[in-house]
């Protein structure tokens, strides 16, 4: 049992169920609402419904129960690992394969990948989701950081919670960018009209930030460099789409026609953190993928 506990302060006052979702990039209300409904729940002492208001100073108190025993079986890969040691691991996740296993993508993820090649992940996140400290959509490729241990993984969660994690990606987006930098401020939620989606919306939504610079022009597509500054699900997808620019090849956010690459063009190619026992700042850089640059040849040759 891993006990979390949360003092509310003014800019969080809001249900009991969104405090706890917005505390943890990997908690969603329906999590949080489980956990309350099953008694793993206190405010200053005392349990609470679902819809508790919480106020300024309230403490919240959450026991995370103990991951269950994990029934996912290890698979050899041949990973793409950029750093190792006793308690974190960096791999370089290849277009089209799954993070963690799901509903319909149990076998061949990078968990299964994962799990053969060490026997010593972090359980924090349960059963389906051993050592993932975040994640990367399936057809974006790029460099994720693992925990070992839940030491690792706690620190490695706080420090995405305290926005110090550095993450940029590399992304071809359609349209030409006139101006050289910006930021996106929007924030993230649900889509209603269509629930696998997420859009930029009021209602339900986290706070999304996503800074961008302009790497190179073509003549109806433009190169940029994206840093994160939260990590929301599909976040540099929805925002570019959002601005007007949306990712080549994507095709839940992307337009009809765009180019046919088995998903968006997007790569996480730099990762920036402290380490969790010796604190040194440790980052990594990925090159583009074969196929990316490829596009990229053959738009600079017009």
């Amino acid at each position: 049992m891993e006990l979390v506990k949360i003092t509310v302060t003014e800019e969080q006052q809001d249900r009991i169920d969104k405090v706890i979702s917005n505390f943890h990039n990997d908690w969603s209300r329906s999590q949080a609402q489980g956990w309350i409904k099953s008694g793993f729940v206190s405010v200053n002492g005392n349990k609470v419904k679902g819809n508790y208001k919480c106020k300024v100073n309230d403490e919240i108190v959450l026991e995370i129960p103990d991951a269950v025993p994990l029934d996912i079986l290890p698979e050899e890969m041949d990973l793409d690992i950029y750093y190792e040691d006793e308690d974190v691991l960096v791999v370089n996740k290849p277009k089209g394969m799954v993070v963690h296993p799901a509903p319909g993508h149990t076998t061949g993820t990078l968990v299964n990948g994962l799990m053969a090649h060490c026997k010593d992940l972090s359980g924090i996140n349960g059963v389906m989701r051993p050592g993932i400290v975040h994640r990367i959509d399936m057809d974006t490729s790029g460099l994720l950081m693992v925990a070992k241990n839940d030491m690792a993984h706690e620190s490695l969660v706080n420090q995405l919670v305290e926005k110090s994690v550095i993450r940029r990606y590399t992304a071809l987006v359609h349209g030409v960018i006139g101006h050289d930098k910006g930021t996106i401020d929007a924030p993230i939620g649900r889509d209603k009209q269509e629930r696998k989606s997420m859009t930029v919306t009021d209602e339900n939504a986290k706070q999304a930030v996503t800074h961008f610079h302009v790497l190179e022009r073509f003549s109806n597509y433009t190169l940029v460099e994206c840093q994160l500054e939260t990590g929301r699900t599909h976040q540099i997808r929805v925002h570019m789409k959002y601005i007007g620019f949306p990712l080549v090849g994507d095709p839940k956010y992307g337009p009809k026609k765009t180019m046919d690459i088995g998903g968006q063009a997007l790569h996480a190619g730099i990762l920036g953190f402290t380490h969790p026992r010796t604190k040194e700042q440790l980052q990594f850089e990925a090159p583009l993928p074969a196929y990316f640059e490829e596009i990229l040849t053959d738009l600079r040759r017009g």
